[in-house]
Formats: C-alpha cells, sequence, structure tokens
C-alpha cells in the first residue's frame, strides 16, 4: 500500500467511526488546518511554509476566511478615533 494510500484508508476509517456526515479527506483536513491557523492569526508566509509551497497565490487560494473573521477585522481608520493608551484624542479636551 503506497503512503498516500494509508492516509486516505486511515482517514476513511476514522470518518466511518465518527458518525460525521461530511466526508472527511487528508486534502480537506489540510485545508481546515490551514484556515485554523490564518483565522488564529498565523502569518500566510508561514502557513505557506508549513504547506511546502513555492508561490504565495497557492496558499491564498487554498486557504478560506470564514465571514466572522473578515467582521472581527478592524479597519486602521477606526484607530484614527481611537486614542493610544495614556494618550487623549486630539482635539478633545481632557475629562476634569
Amino acid at each position: 500500500m503506497r503512503p498516500a494510500g494509508a492516509v486516505q484508508t486511515v482517514c476513511r476509517r476514522a470518518w466511518e467511526r465518527s458518525g460525521l456526515g461530511k466526508r472527511v479527506s487528508p486534502h480537506g483536513l489540510r485545508h481546515a488546518f490551514a484556515t485554523h491557523l490564518l483565522e488564529n492569526g498565523t502569518d500566510i508566509r508561514v502557513i505557506q511554509a508549513l504547506l511546502g509551497h513555492s508561490r504565495i497565490a497557492t496558499t491564498a487560494r487554498y486557504i478560506a476566511v470564514s465571514p466572522a473573521t473578515i467582521g472581527r477585522t478592524a479597519s486602521p481608520l477606526d484607530r484614527l478615533w481611537k486614542p493610544a493608551k495614556g494618550k487623549r484624542a486630539k482635539g478633545k479636551p481632557a475629562k476634569r
């Protein structure tokens, strides 16, 4: 048995025992791994190296970004209205 075939067999058997409705494959696990890394703040270049991709474009196509992650992403423009710790926003008087 080829090593790739062995991995597929192990995935299929684990899926059968899990009772999950959706099929599980090594390729799907690889996608999920990369997506979870990205959603937890791992730099895409690190993910590229972990997946063994030579081109960042390949890694970018490989990763799905959830709507929740997009919603949690703050715009740099939002920082214009929030002062840094210990400083007050320009144009606003100090509280007394």
